[in-house]
């Protein structure tokens, strides 16, 4: 099995990073938000990008809080032409190098995110996201805690495009679509509390709307009842680690993405390291 872990730890092995400088002096796009966070804005570029995983088919990088995946039309750079600005620049591609999006990430979520180097990659990799072939597993941080601490939920969302924000139902409807997850409560930190969360369907907002139907919104997300903004404009999600078998060489591969430099991550990762420890005891 083929597995990559940056910071913290993973089933297999844990390994540390030193932490990385940024440019401050990077284009600031706090700009582009309603509420103005306290902090700049600082995006991926080719220079800071970080990858995680990467052949001759794939590659998976981590995803900061601020960036994109697609453009929004208001100026800042995707995610995406960042990865394909740097697949050019490191094999001396002349022109554009070939990228496919395969799945997504809300702008102020972070955490590995996976693209198609190839047109046959993009191909499998979009039939297994639509086959529920892949398994993603997210960090939350949200406040209050949830109860039951372990749980889950099938519900239907409705989207409402003009306010790009989601709605839950118990029942299915008119646009409505069903939704599914299950989350685990791994520990606290008060008045925080830590979730794990799998979900498998990919639904707009899944995540986010469905915690906050509990009680319990995502730390920063105000969107869906937070109380605070956090102060670069994110919020306390992080896709962790993706599992799937690789769409050309047939083999087991497991990603594994550190949050961001913050207290409560780092929190999350020491408890992350507790309870592994304990699970290899056993």
């Amino acid at each position: 099995m083929l597995q990559t872990s940056v910071r913290g730890t993973s089933l297999l092995r844990m390994s540390s990073i030193k932490k990385e400088s940024f440019d401050l002096k990077q284009k600031d796009a706090s700009r582009k938000f309603l509420r103005q966070p306290k902090k700049p804005i600082v995006m991926s570029t080719v220079a800071t990008l970080k990858v995680l995983y990467e052949d001759n088919h794939i590659i998976a990088v981590n995803k900061r809080s601020s960036d994109i995946i697609q453009g929004d039309g208001k100026g800042d750079k995707s995610l995406c032409e960042v990865v394909a600005e740097y697949i050019a620049k490191k094999y001396l591609k002349p022109g554009k190098a070939f990228i496919g999006t395969v799945h997504r990430l809300d702008r102020p979520v972070s955490g590995v995110i996976l693209y198609a180097k190839t047109s046959k990659a993009l191909s499998r990799l979009t039939t297994m996201f639509r086959n529920r072939e892949i398994q993603k597993t997210y960090w939350a941080v949200v406040q209050p805690t949830i109860n039951p601490p372990e749980g889950h939920i099938v519900n239907y969302l409705k989207k409402n495009s003009k306010l790009n924000k989601s709605y839950v139902h118990s029942r299915p409807g008119e646009d409505r679509k069903e939704a599914e997850l299950k989350y685990k409560v791994l520990g606290k930190s008060n008045p925080y509390t830590f979730v794990e969360v799998l979900p498998k369907s990919g639904r707009h907002h899944q995540i986010r709307v469905t915690l906050a139907s509990l009680g319990s919104p995502i730390k920063g997300d105000v969107k869906y009842g937070a109380r605070n903004i956090n102060d670069n404009a994110s919020v306390h999600l992080h896709a962790r680690r993706i599992d799937f078998i690789h769409p050309v060489k047939k083999e087991a591969v497991t990603i594994i993405a550190p949050p961001q430099e913050d207290q409560l991550w780092d929190e999350f990762i020491a408890l992350d390291l507790k309870l592994q420890k304990l699970l290899n005891k056993k």
